[in-house]
């Protein structure tokens, strides 16, 4: 390891301070009226304009992993690793179609969660429990990797005493972080990271713009990267291209659709949604958040950026992740190399926090109030949430301290691969009372059981089982995404048995929302209460 980078741990630790200061400071932000109301600590008091949301859905979704992962992907095996880029494009006018809808119906209902709306919409507990679990399951390796991302950084910066030094003393940054972390987010809810996002999307995109510009000059120009690139990817044996094979292209598409299905099902993305003021602020900010899709594929060229300034060159060892990291130290000013370290750092603390506290609300209200404490206040309900949201984030920092980096990574994919299979159910949902929540159910059921069986028998040089998240698409021959394989499949039992179960007249579960729900804007809350509900449409 490096010895430490003084001026750039200097700018790293300033940034640091002044986002925790923030995240303090965050909790007399918009301050509420009741501070003890689960709307007002995991929503922001629902009350987050345009520019706002804009800025938190991207510290949401644009994490340190995007950061750190995405060119890393690009270095290892070049032109797969933009795969990104053409799903957040897809992403952004699939979810406009549905998101806008979901903010409607949980404003005027006072849901909270994505399981909210299916415990309302299908009046099944079993459900909503499942839809719950499966959100918890997969964010919590995704808060994980966040803390891999930090610590990426921190090994660039040559922080943590050193490879002899015992465990704690090398943990001992990490640590911090965490309690800093644990500490605001506890504090201030969902108004931190709100808050905190400004600064870090600001960091991104000046750390971005700078790189594109001057690390090019320094590598003798865009010609000489690529050139280099595709040096490196024409060798024998090498394990990447500069165009997607034609027998990967397959797996290229479906990766990136299903990934794009995928997106606005994580409970953080949801609700980075429900804390949106209006129903108009949503759809605009499905209009702009493509910006940041060209801020991807900007990143996603500092992984051939790399390659062209030797990072990990001859070194058979070298772990890809650190690619972006020491790339910035070995082009920037340590000055810079301290304010892009700060950009990852804190595009680590927004994210995470987001997640943490997502988690935390399927935990409160699906089963906290739903199956422990149905009487529970609103009081209740915040103070469970905090607590939940801590032992979220214990659990993610116990995860990476005791588990192989890989196995985070691995179960990363699988995360996505399992959020996808509760799109028929809420997706669906937002649309008609067709399907019956029993079939729901079993499609659920075998989406998840088929996708985890076919991913754990993937093996590839790092691991025996999870090493990858391509398979033989069944009929079709080809490798592709086993998420979209396993959400086909869950959609096609789905649809089989709720034919069958209606053939049977098998009973309906009531639906509480109405059609004027679906569309309703800030202000029509009072539509809850209307006479004569809708069981199905």
């Amino acid at each position: 390891m490096n010895g430490v980078n003084v001026p750039a741990l200097t700018v790293f630790v300033l940034f640091f301070v002044l986002v925790t200061v923030m995240g303090f400071l965050a909790s007399r932000w918009r301050r509420a009226d009741n501070a003890q109301h689960l709307d007002e600590w995991g929503l922001g008091g629902r009350s987050f304009g345009t520019w706002v949301t804009w800025f938190l859905l991207g510290g949401d979704l644009y994490t340190a992993y995007t950061f750190v992962a995405v060119p890393a992907a690009v270095y290892a095996t070049g032109a797969a690793g933009f795969f990104a880029v053409p799903y957040t494009i897809v992403a952004y006018p699939l979810v406009f179609l549905f998101l806008p809808r979901l903010w409607s119906v949980s404003r005027v209902h006072g849901y909270v969660t994505p399981a909210d709306f299916v415990r309302g919409r299908y009046g099944s507990k079993p459900l909503a429990l499942v839809v719950a679990l499966t959100g918890i399951l997969a964010t919590m390796p995704y808060i994980a990797l966040q803390l891999v991302g930090i610590q990426a950084v921190l090994d660039v910066l040559g922080v943590g005493g050193g490879e002899n030094a015992n465990w704690f003393v090398k943990d001992l940054p990490l640590f911090i972080a965490f309690g800093v972390l644990a500490a605001y987010t506890y504090s201030s809810g969902l108004r931190a990271p709100a808050l905190i996002a400004f600064v870090k999307d600001t960091l991104i995109y000046i750390v971005i713009i700078v790189a594109v510009i001057y690390i090019p000059m320094r590598l003798g120009g865009y010609g000489h990267i690529f050139d280099a690139a595709g040096e490196k990817f024409s060798a024998p044996k090498s394990a990447g291209s500069l165009t997607v094979p034609e027998n990967k292209q397959w797996t290229y598409a479906t990766l990136a659709l299903g990934s794009a299905m995928a997106l606005f099902m994580y409970p953080h993305s949801v609700t980075g949604v429900l804390a949106s003021k209006s129903r108009n602020t949503v759809r605009r900010n499905m209009a702009i958040m493509p910006a940041y899709s060209l801020m991807l594929g900007l990143l996603a060229l500092l992984g051939f950026m790399a390659i062209a300034a030797g990072i990990g060159k001859g070194d058979k060892k070298f772990n890809a992740q650190l690619s972006v990291p020491q790339l910035f130290e070995n082009m920037f000013p340590d000055w810079f190399t301290g304010v892009a370290f700060a950009a990852i750092g804190i595009g680590a603390l927004v994210p995470a926090a987001i997640m943490s506290i997502a988690a935390a609300n399927l935990f409160t209200r699906n089963v906290y109030k739903e199956f422990l404490k149905p009487a529970a206040t609103p009081a209740d309900e915040t103070r469970v949430a905090k607590l939940a949201s801590l032992l979220v984030k214990v659990g993610a920092l116990a995860f990476v301290l005791t588990m192989d980096k890989q196995a985070a990574i691995n179960l990363q994919l699988l995360g996505g691969l399992w959020i996808l299979q509760t799109f028929v159910s809420i997706v669906g949902g937002l649309f008609t009372r067709w399907f019956h929540h029993w079939a729901l159910f079993a499609g659920w059921a075998v989406g998840m059981i088929y996708g985890t069986w076919e991913a754990y028998d993937i093996a590839s040089p790092a691991t025996k089982h999870f090493g990858g998240n391509a398979a033989e698409i069944p009929g079709i021959g080809e490798l592709g995404y086993i998420g979209l394989t396993a959400f086909a499949l869950n959609l096609v039992v789905s649809v089989t048995l709720t034919l069958a179960l209606k053939a049977f007249k098998a009973p309906e579960s009531p639906d509480e929302t109405r059609p004027g729900d679906y569309s309703a804007e800030a202000g029509d809350e009072e539509l809850k209460n209307a006479p004569e509900p809708v069981a199905a449409h």
